[in-house]
């Protein structure tokens, strides 16, 4: 008995240490749940840069090309991948170990290209969106420097593509350089670069992001009054700076809006020379009408009508009311004119529907009187 006892008093003392374990455990568990997670621990990055953070570190290619083979360990702890634990394996799959395989790449841009695959592992959507892109279809037709992942977004230094915003421009200058100095000059270029205006488009913002489209193509083209509509048909964000949100609804109902509309609908792939708003206020190069050098400013407006209309005489543009809407204070003359039209086609109208009701009467009335006799 008393050893059976002795066991029952062990066991208990057991089972109390136990529930005394758990409940410290349950109660730590809380604490350290609300504490923010530690960066994941970098065995394979520490393991490398014991050897890539030499700044002398170099290879020659078969090329002739010298390859640096340094990594900024500063660089690499400020990208967007390394916090987040994604290593040097996660893009260098075939090497796991030293010394490495020899590498099959023979000049630089063809390394670059094969190990800018990686990125569809983590990045599949976006890089399915670029094998429909233009740059792919450049690269597929024989243009290897055609931009890849990593010649837009960085190796080892990836960061947020927008911030700031104007990265995403300057990015696309390092291909389209003429182009930059032209947009960094415009209305949109200059409020974005020299006023930080983050309303303003970017390049991304009209040719897309990972799927950029050619826009010399004539479907690009009528597609773009709808483009431009998404800044200049937007009532709320015009309004921040005093312009029109009608523009794109007055334009719809011009000539050349019904023409782009009807081309769109029925041929889009057909070209035809209706004007789009690029047509007349440049593409990249958009001022301000205030603005000497705007295609179209008061003094050049005619010039670029006659990019259209070779015969158009010197007051061609005075018949043009522009993206205003019709009124008593800005265009008098049409606007009394279309007052009287708006009054004057309803009255002869309602004549011509009087005057065939009484017909139809005068005509019932006769008949009957024939019937009668």
């Amino acid at each position: 008995m008393k050893n059976i006892k002795l066991r029952n008093e062990s066991f208990l003392l057991a089972l109390a240490g136990m529930l005394a374990v758990l409940a410290i455990a349950l109660w730590v568990m809380p604490a350290r749940a609300s504490q923010p997670a530690a960066r994941p621990a970098q065995k394979t990055e520490e393991y490398c840069l014991s050897c890539h953070n030499n700044p002398d570190l170099s290879m020659t290619l078969p090329s002739g090309e010298t390859l640096s083979l340094y990594v900024s360990p500063d660089v690499l702890a400020n990208s967007i991948h390394s916090p987040l634990g994604i290593e040097c394996e996660a893009c260098h799959t075939t090497i796991s170990t030293y010394p490495h395989p020899e590498q099959p790449y023979q000049d630089r841009r063809s390394l670059s290209r094969g190990y800018y695959e990686a990125c569809q592992k983590c990045h599949s959507a976006n890089y399915a969106k670029t094998m429909d892109s233009m740059h792919n279809q450049a690269a597929q037709d024989g243009n290897l420097d055609a931009p890849i992942c990593t010649d837009c977004h960085g190796a080892h230094n990836v960061q947020k593509p927008d911030e700031p915003r104007s990265t995403i421009s300057t990015t696309c200058s390092k291909c389209h350089g003429e182009i930059y100095a032209e947009y960094k000059d415009s209305i949109h270029g200059s409020a974005l670069i020299q006023e930080n205006n983050q309303d303003v488009p970017v390049c991304t913002d009209c040719h897309g992001v990972h799927n950029v489209q050619d826009p010399r193509t004539n479907q690009f083209r009528v597609n773009s009054p709808e483009m431009c509509a998404g800044c200049h048909a937007n009532a709320e964000l015009m309004g921040k700076y005093n312009l029109s949100s009608d523009v794109y609804s007055l334009y719809e109902t011009s000539w050349h809006g019904v023409d782009v509309a009807v081309y769109k609908a029925r041929w889009p792939t057909i070209a035809h020379n209706s004007a789009v708003c690029t047509d007349c206020h440049g593409v990249h190069n958009i001022r301000k009408t205030s603005d000497p050098q705007s295609s179209v400013n008061s003094a050049n407006l005619l010039t670029t009508c006659k990019k259209c209309h070779e015969t158009a005489g010197p007051n061609w543009t005075g018949s043009w009311t522009g993206h205003v809407q019709i009124s008593l204070e800005k265009t008098p003359f049409v606007f009394y004119t279309q007052a009287f039209y708006t009054s004057f086609t309803p009255f002869v109208l309602w004549l011509s529907v009087i005057y065939v009701a009484l017909q139809i009467i005068r005509s019932t009335v006769d008949r009957v009187r024939r019937s009668l006799q």
